[in-house]
């Protein structure tokens, strides 16, 4: 308080204040803007002040650093909605579920129509919101999952601002207006798009050196627009990953670089042909539906491997970058997201011929070497033999000869 100029040391005609105990976590303090002698205090810049003092506190007591409000991270889910889901046993709020959707949507598609197209594959309501002036055309939409109703059975619906700053339509509209310098695609839908396991195989290996490129990019070109594209479209890589191979894990390495992703009080970071390299795979790897009933194939696995490595190197690259710029908290997200990247493309190693694997008396999928390693690997193995103990093929030795001297008959 003496930092904010609310209540000075030694002023004993300051402005009253408490400190309340909300949790374990955190306190709350509360002070009248009123000082005893009547006069009213200096309030101004005082969220500058207030900031400045809780650093002050931080650093002396090795506390976490309080993040700026600068509406880069995404709006959390309010406390009604947490206790619903858990007393629905849900996973996750539908905010943050729609959130990851959306998301997803946005990165994969090329157009408005190619947008709610995806939003309605990947089981999301949406209704649009006309322009009272001009009858007919769409200002904004809103989602809803189908469970999530209110008390009349109605569809609970967040626009795209209350999902991110970064999913309004207007600011999508910026990213798909953008000229394309790359490669188009068919303007078919998603749904339609059949690969082959080669075609699959090349657009991880796109996606690969695109991040490779990236990285490169982000270490050496110094314009301060350039990074912040890359760092945009590498959400929307990531986000798309995460989607077609349904691994959690991905999805929650996204859900910690979203932060990182986005420029300060929602400014739009302008469209460069190095971003549009990395949106354009994004969209490939939509197209390609690698999480279709053919993808889960071991040759696919290295793949993803060399693409979850190059991913893990461009994010670390954007922390320092953010870390640079004194963003402290989207460098702690980012660095958090490639952590997670990290422990992903470490998996722990199967036995090298499953057939000769023979399994413990108390075996379960818990100490099963080769469960452990498909679980911990983002794309599953086939089923492997290793959970039967192996019975060998060879004939039982014959007994040894009796070497006991006979008993010599009478």
């Amino acid at each position: 308080m003496h930092q904010t100029g609310l209540a000075p040391r030694g002023d004993d005609r300051a402005c009253r204040w408490i400190a309340v105990r909300h949790a374990e976590d955190h306190i709350h303090l509360v002070a009248v803007l009123a000082r005893e002698d009547g006069r009213n205090p200096n309030l101004r810049r005082d969220y500058f002040k207030v900031a400045h003092a809780c650093h002050i506190v931080e650093d002396r007591y090795g506390l976490t650093p309080t993040a700026p409000a600068d509406r880069t991270a995404a709006p959390r889910p309010t406390r009604a909605e947490t206790e619903l889901a858990h007393r629905k046993n849900w996973s996750e709020p539908p905010r943050s579920t729609l959130r990851r959707r959306v998301a997803t949507a946005a990165a994969g598609a090329e157009t408005e129509d190619d947008f709610f197209v995806a939003l309605e594959q990947a089981g999301v309501l949406v209704k649009v919101r006309e322009s009272v002036r001009t009858p007919g055309e769409i200002t904004g939409y809103a989602a809803a999952l189908p469970g999530h109703t209110n008390q009349d059975g109605q569809p609970v619906w967040f626009s795209g601002g209350k999902l991110a700053a970064d999913l309004t339509l207007p600011k999508l509209r910026c990213r798909w207006s953008a000229p394309e310098e790359g490669r188009h695609f068919d303007p078919r839908s998603l749904g339609q798009v059949k690969l082959t396991r080669q075609e699959r195989d090349a657009a991880y290996q796109q996606a690969a050196r695109a991040a490779a490129t990236a990285t490169w990019q982000m270490r050496h070109i110094h314009d301060p627009a350039v990074r912040a594209d890359l760092a945009a479209a590498a959400s929307d890589v990531l986000h798309v990953t995460a989607a077609i191979t349904g691994n959690r894990e991905l999805a929650r390495a996204a859900d910690f670089y979203d932060r990182a992703a986005r420029e300060p009080y929602g400014r739009q970071s302008p469209t460069t042909p190095y971003g549009t390299n990395l949106r354009t795979v994004a969209r490939v790897l939509a197209l390609s539906q690698i999480g279709g009933a053919h993808s889960h194939r071991p040759s696919l696995a290295g793949v993803l491997s060399d693409l979850i490595v190059q991913l893990a190197a461009l994010i670390e690259a954007i922390a320092e970058h953010r870390q640079s710029q004194q963003r402290f908290a989207q460098a702690a997200a980012a660095r958090k997201a490639a952590a997670q990247l990290t422990r992903l493309r470490q998996p722990t190693p199967r036995p090298t011929n499953p057939t000769l694997f023979r399994a413990p008396a108390n075996d379960t999928p818990e100490h099963n070497p080769a469960r452990l390693a498909a679980a911990g690997f983002p794309l599953p193995f086939p089923n492997l033999e290793a959970d039967r103990p192996h019975r060998s093929t060879r004939p039982a030795p014959a007994p040894p000869a009796r070497t006991t001297p006979r008993r010599p008959s009478q």
